[in-house]
């Protein structure tokens, strides 16, 4: 099954619709199924007293506002900006989507025809984003940063109960910590959340590199997201959290090579290996002279490559049979040098 790659780019646009053409250009070389913006009208998203998380604080260098307000009003693009965008996404031929975070916003996406909707983690809990979600009857992809098991289960059931069907319903682990540390990521809740829920899980990335959405692959995700742009040292709160251009096409080129590799789950010879079996395995031989009439002791057979005669797992047919002519040491035996 292919993984479905969406390269976020978020608000790494610094609120420049060059710079946002910029990001679409590095997914598409990277190879990415998606690039993912974030659509918003910042009256509708925070209060004016909203604090700034201590990452978004630590990552605005330029902005020493402790609210969340100002910074994301220089964030916000335009309806018209979107779908200048969209279209550039079609020309450089990747699929556009970006993660609705009000009403207006969702109702607008609608519109503009994105294929699926990303529910951010921040609002898993919020009830009459999840109904207008669900009354778009569209494929929903939920972010489960900061949740319970319960609240998956609680914004599921909203999904399902509003017209979305199950299977059309993928759910992304994921932590909201930028970035997240290693002992916070928990990789096994992807098995978990499939076993509890049956629908399919990825991966929504925060972690710093490469290595860690790669392994989520790995261990069963079938989404991966994670944040790039076009310069870690650009001033922004997501962009130290962000992949550079390079390490995204690797991520992308490692995950496509994880996912050939991952194969069908049946254990079997593989055709490349086949030609190897006859060299690798060992056959029974012949450990010292034997003259034609004389029985066979365990002590006179012993296990040598290569592996075209009798296996070993058959010394038990070997083992008390008489030869019906006489053999040299190191003679590899078949059925045909035994009496009956």
């Amino acid at each position: 099954m292919k993984t479905l790659i969406i390269a976020e780019a978020g608000v790494n646009h610094n609120g420049s619709m060059e710079f946002a053409r910029q990001l679409i250009d590095i997914a598409s070389d990277a190879g990415a199924d998606y690039v993912k913006f974030q659509t918003f009208k910042t009256e509708k998203l925070v209060s004016i007293r909203a604090e700034k998380a201590s990452y978004q604080m630590k990552n605005m260098k330029s902005d020493h506002d402790a609210k969340q307000f100002g910074m994301l009003k220089k964030l916000e693009l335009s309806e018209d900006n979107f779908r200048e965008l969209k279209r550039y996404c079609s020309k450089k031929k990747i699929k556009f989507l970006s993660t609705g975070f009000d009403l207006s916003s969702l109702e607008f996406l609608n519109r503009l025809g994105i294929d699926f909707f990303k529910i951010p983690s921040g609002e898993a809990t919020n009830l009459p984003y999840l109904k207008k979600v669900a009354s778009f009857g569209k494929p929903i992809v939920l972010s489960t940063g900061m949740c319970t098991m319960g609240d998956i289960e609680n914004a599921i059931q909203v999904l399902v109960e509003n017209g979305i069907k199950r299977k059309a319903i993928s759910v992304l682990h994921c932590n909201t910590e930028y970035p997240t540390p290693l002992e916070d990521v928990n990789l096994k809740a992807i098995s978990s959340i499939h076993a509890a829920f049956r629908v399919d899980v990825g991966y929504s990335d925060h972690t710093a590199g490469t290595v860690i959405p790669i392994a989520a692959v790995a261990a069963g995700a079938t989404i991966i997201e994670k944040h790039f742009t076009i310069d870690r040292a650009m001033d922004g709160p997501d962009h130290k959290a962000s992949l550079n251009p390079q390490e995204l096409k690797y991520m992308v080129s490692a995950i496509r090579a994880v996912e050939k590799a991952l194969g069908d789950g049946v254990k079997r010879p593989s055709r490349s290996e086949l030609k190897n079996l006859v060299i690798a395995r060992k056959s029974i031989h012949l450990s010292r002279d034997l003259k034609k009439g004389e029985v066979i002791k365990e002590s006179d057979i012993e296990m040598l490559r290569p592996g075209d005669g009798i296996t070993p797992m058959e010394a038990s047919r070997v083992i008390g049979k008489s030869l019906n002519r006489s053999r040299k040491k190191g003679y590899k035996l078949t059925y045909s040098d035994l009496k009956n």
